[in-house]
């Protein structure tokens, strides 16, 4: 290489150096300051492009695991309702009981039927009144006519909820998309007030039985043989109501695996993604500590570069 003025190839070349080693230095700092590997598009196009739909999966599973546990939420509070009114149902069998037998006269079985009446309408209050975040649970607007699960979507033009107040069986979503056999399903909640069960005077004064119509076993307990018939009736509103707590129960326990389900996804899920997007910090600070000394290197170099021109000078005046 001859020695010139006019074009410096060594302080060029170091000068190129320079730039490089800083760049990657720069990226070192951005690395190991974020805990990131992947900082933008151009650290790794691909890279970027799976992180992002990893972390959006992420996003939408945790929010499913607290969809869900909102809806064991509402569950609870239905089934505390429901406690009540096993309560009241168990104080009206008792009453039934007590005006069945002969030693008491007309005048005391209407007051006992009072007590029985008071208790009835209190349970049609609870159910009327149970609500969770502003939906009615237990007065039948989350009931089903229809038994099997899989047409409680598509049963009635609300139950899908395209409608802004949405009826029938609840739509509880956990999953990242739609589908219906991995995604969401549906809680369906009995109705719960006196009339639905078969007592007190606001049930239907008269049933059907066997074609003839006669009045409803559980209406009143004011004569003895309508408190001996209202044990059956509250025998049979007893285990309508215990059919729903078990049906509640059911899908608290379903409710919880899927809570655990979608926690066990979401960390692989982020597992994955860790991979892919974290900085390895051992290797991030190795290329730190490499850089830094090439840095320092190629600045040292690119002065001893720059001094060259000088001894072209010395020639000249010499």
């Amino acid at each position: 290489m001859s020695l010139s003025i006019y074009t410096n190839l060594m302080a060029m070349n170091a000068a190129r150096n320079l730039s490089s080693s800083y760049a990657q230095l720069g990226t070192s700092v951005q690395r190991l300051s974020s805990g990131l590997r992947i900082n933008n598009a151009a650290d790794d196009a691909a890279g970027l492009a799976i992180r992002e739909l990893m972390r959006a999966e992420i996003a939408s599973l945790n929010q499913g695991v607290r969809n869900a546990n909102d809806a064991i939420s509402m569950i609870q509070t239905a089934d505390g309702a429901l406690q009540v009114i096993d309560e009241k149902l168990i104080r009206m069998k008792e009453l039934a009981t007590q005006a069945a037998t002969g030693t008491y006269n007309s005048d005391q079985r209407l007051i006992i039927d009072s007590e029985y009446q008071a208790m009835a309408s209190e349970i049609t209050r609870i159910a009327n009144a149970t609500k969770f975040n502003g939906i009615y649970l237990l007065n039948g607007n989350l009931s089903s006519g229809e038994r099997n699960p899989a047409f409680w979507g598509s049963q009635n033009p609300g139950h899908d909820g395209s409608g802004l107040n949405s009826i029938g069986p609840l739509k509880i979503h956990f999953g990242p998309s739609n589908n219906s056999a991995e995604d969401y399903y549906y809680i369906a909640i009995g109705t719960a007030t006196a009339s639905a069960l078969g007592v007190g005077n606001q049930a239907d004064r008269n049933s059907s039985a066997n074609g003839v119509l006669e009045n409803n076993a559980g209406f009143s307990i004011s004569t003895q043989q309508g408190a001996q018939r209202a044990l059956d009736a509250l025998e049979n509103a007893i285990l309508s109501k215990d059919n729903i707590r078990a049906s509640l129960g059911a899908l608290q326990n379903r409710l919880a695996n899927t809570v655990t389900n979608l926690q066990i996804q979401a960390e692989n899920i982020q597992a994955a993604e860790s991979r892919i997007s974290d900085a390895d910090i051992a290797l991030e600070m190795t290329a730190f500590v490499r850089n830094q000394i090439l840095s320092q290197a190629a600045v040292a170099m690119l002065a001893q570069a720059n001094s060259l021109p000088r001894m072209a000078m010395q020639l000249i005046g010499g």
